[in-house]
């Protein structure tokens, strides 16, 4: 199944999400469904949030991109009720988008590398280290569980400039190649 996109505005992306268990209905066909939607997205990550789901679930793939590095060709990672324990204090801002912001892209500013403690797909309990564009993809998808976007990211100043384009958003106009919802 493909999932539509939750847009801005909906109020799903601001909530918390909530840790799910390994009994959480039919994980294993909702995170296949996840990489789907994301695929016909043309996306490198999904947070549950962005489906729908106020639970603590994520997917990224890099594959999308392997161009760019041939190391992403197999980066194809599930995160369960994921934790980022360290956020180096080095950072970097480069441009962002996101599935749920059609249209618009910001530089965000990100630490260069985290270290997340989650369950994979398997329930396989792991903490790993990351840096680069890895970093940054999950930390973009791990604010969606905890209710931000990456315009909370961005200056006050560009913001504002933005705040239209939010507000067209938000209000419904909005024109995807994949499939959405307010």
């Amino acid at each position: 199944m493909i999932y539509p996109i939750v847009i801005y505005g909906n109020s799903v992306l601001k909530k918390q999400a909530e840790p799910i268990t390994k009994d959480y209905p039919e994980l294993p066909t909702l995170i296949e469904d996840m990489f789907k939607t994301l695929e016909r997205a043309e996306g490198v990550g999904l947070a549950a949030p962005q489906i729908g789901l106020p639970i603590k679930l994520f997917i990224v793939d890099l594959s999308i991109i392997k161009d760019e590095n041939p190391e992403w060709a197999n980066f194809k990672k599930v995160f369960i009720n994921p934790e980022i324990t360290f956020f180096s204090e080095e950072k970097e801002s480069k441009e962002e988008g996101c599935l749920s912001i059609p249209g618009i892209s910001e530089r965000v500013p990100r630490s260069l590398s985290v270290t997340i403690h989650y369950f994979d797909e398997n329930w396989v309990e792991k903490t790993e280290t990351y840096s680069g564009f890895e970093a940054r993809a999950i930390q973009h998808e791990y604010d969606h569980l905890m209710g931000h976007v990456f315009v909370d990211r961005i200056s006050p100043i560009r913001r504002q400039m933005i705040s239209s384009k939010l507000s067209s958003l938000s209000k419904g106009k909005v024109r995807t190649h994949y499939k959405v919802r307010n």
